[in-house]
């Protein structure tokens, strides 16, 4: 009688959400972040890890009032599952290139995107005919081993570079309308004047307040945008002084809509930095994109 081969049936796994959970959790050490990387509520995170443990029948975390940290067996599973993720994000990525070789996807800080890398869309898409730009805004960088991102374009501090370029220096130094600025001879003079800040870089004024010794009272702050470039508008409109970012104000200075009314600038520990993704084959392309980039 002729032998018969039956095939092996796969085991069943846990559902992937919630492993995709267990590992964000895992990697960033707590729910709350997790979630937020995740785009969901702690308490969905929480829920997705109790179906987990309820179906492997074990925990994977000790709580405490702390907050929670990996069990061992948690520990013995996190570093495969993160490993795991990345394959299978880089596998996502390397089909959209496939798809679209000539689509370059960006991901960027609103102000970058807005009033730094809007204007070099041009010069790109000289560098790289039939070239497609994908921008896509969000406060937070990307993990580019396994969101579908080839590039991405941060401020990010000193400590945070190790695989970015940098493009340029974060300096800050207030800047606002000729108007304005004819009536301001030293920084005390900002005393009299209404100071617009950005959500995001909150701390600018009081950064260079206390660099340059200028004694301002910052108790009663300006009018605070969530925007930078909406922040930017309103001081070319003579709405106030704004704390200006270098690579973000050069072009309203260069045109003169904006006027530096002082000398005195802050550099800080940060700078505006790409990030590039695996490239998958596409390595002629990113280079001419880069040296576009970078040559500011």
């Amino acid at each position: 009688m002729p032998s018969m081969t039956i095939p092996s049936k796969r085991p069943n796994l846990p559902p992937l959400n919630g492993l995709r959970v267990f590992e964000a959790v895992a990697r960033l050490g707590s729910f709350v972040a997790a979630a937020d990387e995740l785009c969901v509520t702690p308490a969905a995170v929480s829920q997705q890890i109790k179906a987990l443990e309820a179906w492997l029948g074990m925990g994977l975390f000790d709580r405490h009032a702390q907050g929670v940290s990996l069990n061992d067996a948690g520990r013995s599973a996190a570093a495969d599952l993160t490993q795991a993720f990345d394959i299978m994000g880089g596998a996502v990525v390397g089909l959209l290139r496939k798809a679209s070789p000539l689509t370059i996807r960006i991901a960027a800080l609103p102000s970058v995107a807005h009033l730094w890398l809007a204007p070099r869309l041009g010069a790109l898409r000289a560098a790289v005919p039939d070239l497609r730009v994908s921008v896509t805004a969000r406060e937070t960088p990307p993990n580019l081993k396994r969101e579908p991102f080839d590039l991405s374009l941060f401020v990010l501090d000193h400590g945070d570079m190790d695989d970015a370029l940098a493009i340029a220096r974060d300096e800050i130094f207030p800047v606002c309308a000729p108007d304005i600025a004819a009536r301001l001879t030293t920084p005390t003079d900002l005393s009299a004047e209404t100071l617009l800040s950005d959500v995001n870089w909150h701390a600018d004024w009081e950064t260079w307040n206390a660099g340059v010794s200028a004694g301002l009272d910052l108790r009663t702050p300006g009018p605070t945008f969530s925007l930078y470039g909406l922040a930017l508008e309103e001081a070319k409109n003579s709405a106030g002084v704004l704390m200006g970012h270098g690579f973000l104000v050069n072009e309203p200075l260069q045109r003169g809509r904006l006027v530096a009314p002082f000398a005195e600038k802050i550099a800080l520990n940060r700078s505006l930095c790409l990030q590039i993704g695996d490239t998958r084959g596409q390595d002629a392309v990113i280079n001419r994109i880069v040296a576009v980039l970078l040559a500011g």
